[in-house]
């Protein structure tokens, strides 16, 4: 394997086509589920994929394992996308929320990257691409422990690109903005879990975004399909000099404007239209 690839999340959306697209464009790519029902879906689809569930440390690097033997250690890519979403006013999210939140969002990113490091400087080549998201740069009412999960993708991303200057190891960041995946499904699931809707103070606003995350498509004219990640995520991989950061629609290129040009106040007042 000499172009292998390893992408976390490709039960559905953006991992699942990402890594059928990637393996048409000739790379070796090592697809990976949290559920064996999914791994054995993918492989039926002519996909090499293996069982990784990004909240259990064992599976990680039992993962990680299994790719070493399968490239004989010669992995050249990391494609951090498997991750969910959990709603919810964090007044009324337990700790507990954001801890299962941060476990597979973030710890679990760690983890697997920390653990595949060492096999790419063997290498003297490497490249991590982190699929992180517009609101790991703007936040947004409602979206706070996503928020938190991606902020810190972003700042530990920046930390590790610092620390590998100067390997052959070379990171980046994908900042999507609305995607139409099955990211609203899932979202509701998480909030079915932790959230009280009847004794919060919000229950008028969960009772409208119930409504939206049931809804099988995205209301917003901006969204883009799971295929707009195919492009920048070839050229991180592949560019000499890959971006620091790839921006994927017209809302998250509008907020990172903002951010840069308006007071904070102004841009509070621009996002509490969201969420």
């Amino acid at each position: 394997m000499k172009n292998a690839v390893l992408m976390t999340g490709c039960s559905t959306g953006i991992g699942y086509v990402c890594a059928h697209a990637l393996a048409k464009q000739g790379f070796d790519v090592i697809a990976s589920c949290r559920k064996l029902e999914d791994v054995e879906r993918l492989r039926e689809e002519g996909l090499t994929c293996i069982h990784l569930d990004l909240a259990d440390n064992d599976s990680i690097l039992n993962a990680v394992e299994e790719v070493r033997v399968m490239t004989d250690g010669k992995l050249m890519g990391l494609f951090n996308n498997g991750a969910y979403g959990q709603p919810g006013a964090l007044e009324d999210l337990p700790t507990d929320a954001l801890r299962k939140q941060f476990e597979t969002n973030f710890f679990g990113w760690h983890t697997l990257t920390q653990a595949v490091i060492p096999m790419m400087m063997a290498n003297g080549r490497g490249r991590i691409v982190q699929n992180s998201s517009v609101l790991g740069f703007v936040a947004l009412k409602f979206r706070g422990a996503y928020n938190a999960s991606k902020f810190a993708v972003e700042g530990w991303t920046d930390t590790l690109r610092l620390e590998l200057a100067g390997t052959p190891v070379k990171i980046s960041l994908i900042e999507p903005g609305p995607i139409e995946t099955r990211f609203r499904a899932n979202a509701l699931e998480a909030f079915y879990r932790f959230i009280d809707i009847e004794n919060s103070r919000f229950r008028s606003d969960y009772l409208a975004q119930q409504d939206r995350m049931e809804s099988e498509n995205s209301t917003n004219k901006y969204t883009l399909p799971s295929e707009s990640i195919i492009t920048p995520l070839i050229h991180a991989l592949t560019a000499e000099d890959p971006k620091v950061r790839y921006r994927v629609t017209k809302p998250t290129n509008y907020m990172a404007w903002c951010k840069r040009l308006l007071p904070s106040k102004t841009l509070d007042k621009i996002l509490a239209k969201g969420g």
